[in-house]
């Protein structure tokens, strides 16, 4: 036999040579095998994110948003009844709420179903109301963020005149509101 034979030999039988390359084909496998797993869970957190989009984008639910951050309004962009006199009264009801939510009170409502061909489909409302001043603003953007889209049409704040009224509140205000929304009619 000759010297490199025989040193090839020695090297293979070696119990040290044997372990270290055992060991180095363990650490081989796992490092393969945790590789593999990682690519697996990257791959399905994005199969998940995907089938959320695609649930959003169908409107099965809302978007998610960060705690504190603004939320998409749902529903219908549009007053929903099946006459004009039911679509009224969900904009009276609509803006009764934002009103009472904040703390106000409506004193009087006239419902307008103008018949003018350039405002066809829209329905106005003016309510009279009594609230604080600070909770104004609540009201006005409650009324043209939420869903179904109202708009704002006349503005009028005066403070309360009745003096035992201003003495138990002095931030109470008397406002007339102007308020239209579209109605897409019958379907």
């Amino acid at each position: 036999m000759s010297a490199s034979s025989r040193s090839l030999a020695a090297v293979s039988t070696s119990p040290l040579v044997a372990t270290a390359s055992y060991l180095g084909l363990v650490v081989l496998l796992l490092f393969v095998v945790i590789s593999s797993l990682s690519d697996l869970v990257g791959q399905r957190s994005d199969v998940a994110a995907s089938a959320a989009m695609l649930a959003q984008l169908e409107g099965r639910t809302r978007a998610n948003t960060a705690p504190g951050g603004p939320a998409m309004p749902t529903g219908s962009a549009y007053l929903e009844g099946a006459t004009v006199t039911v679509a009224g009264a969900t904009l009276l009801q609509r803006v009764s709420g934002a009103v009472a939510k904040a703390g106000g009170n409506v004193l009087s409502t006239q419902l307008d179903v103008p018949t003018v061909p350039a405002k066809a489909g829209f329905i106005s409302m003016i309510a009279s109301c009594e609230i604080e001043q600070a909770r104004l603003q609540q009201v006005l953007y409650d009324l043209e963020a939420g869903m179904p889209f109202l708009f704002i049409d006349q503005l009028v704040v005066q403070p309360v005149t009745d003096d035992t009224v201003r003495q138990a509140d002095p931030g109470k205000l008397r406002v007339l509101l102007g308020v239209s929304g579209q109605w897409r009619g019958t379907k």
